[in-house]
């Protein structure tokens, strides 16, 4: 009975996993050094969970938020997707988890600046081959999430930096991803316009999305609920701590 009973909890708990990393290491050749960038990162992450990762410049940071977003793959160790082995699955597999499971944020918003806002958030549509007119209807419902329906047919340099960020952030929520990946999302704002994007971070983790942040600024890092801080690409420490605004609950705006 114990045994069935255990055989359980692991399926509930698997369930509950946003993905799991088991032991991992990252080798670089680098001519004739090898570069140690992850030294056996092992790590849960729920559902819904909002988890910062910090750390020094060459912690690791990066790479792991590379394996994670399935750009590298580990050099030894195990890496599971939403119960899906990352290591068995093909190239193409893999574009389109890129495309489809993971939304990702970048400090420099990767954003073609010909191109007007509706273009650019129908991007991961259109190399995942949806139709127009429901490219439109998605993208259009992204772009309205983030209060941009107004600026549908600008391009980016027509924007703020801010603006620039939330079309970023309407392109990464376009497939209704199971993870969003930010990396250093307000790095390239100012203050008051990079709180403007953490209390967007916030909506998107009070409606439900699982959000995955790296930052070295600890007041970013305070929008989440959970810090993972590397060193030397190793876990230095996994802390979950309390948010006051998230404990009283914030108001949830995107539908």
């Amino acid at each position: 009975m114990s045994a069935i009973v255990n055989q359980e909890q692991r399926v509930t708990d698997e369930s509950r996993n946003a993905l799991v990393l088991s032991d991992v290491v990252k080798t670089y050749i680098m001519g004739s050094e090898e570069v140690h960038a992850l030294r056996g990162v092992s790590l849960e992450i729920r559902k819904n969970e909002f988890v910062a990762i910090m750390g020094p410049s060459g912690s690791g940071k990066s790479t792991l938020m590379n394996v994670i977003g399935c750009l590298d793959v580990p050099t030894t160790g195990t890496y599971s997707l939403e119960g899906r082995m990352v290591a068995e699955m093909s190239e193409s597999q893999l574009a389109e988890i890129r495309n489809r499971m993971i939304g990702f944020v970048f400090q420099t918003f990767n954003l073609i600046p010909r191109s007007d806002i509706l273009h650019n958030v129908e991007l991961p549509l259109i190399y995942g081959g949806i139709l127009r007119a429901r490219r439109r209807e998605l993208a259009e419902h992204a772009i309205e999430r983030v209060g941009l329906s107004d600026r549908m047919k600008h391009k980016p340099n027509e924007l703020s930096g801010g603006q620039r960020q939330r079309v970023a952030i309407a392109r990464a929520l376009v497939f209704d991803p199971s993870i969003i990946l930010a990396d250093e999302p307000t790095g390239n704002l100012d203050t008051r316009t990079g709180d403007e994007i953490m209390a967007m971070f916030d909506e998107l983790h009070a409606a439900g999305q699982t959000i995955i942040l790296v930052t070295h600024e600890d007041y970013i890092a305070e929008h989440a609920l959970r810090t993972i801080r590397l060193k030397d690409g190793l876990i230095e420490s996994d802390v979950a701590h309390g948010n006051i605004r998230k404990k009283i609950g914030v108001r949830c705006r995107l539908r």
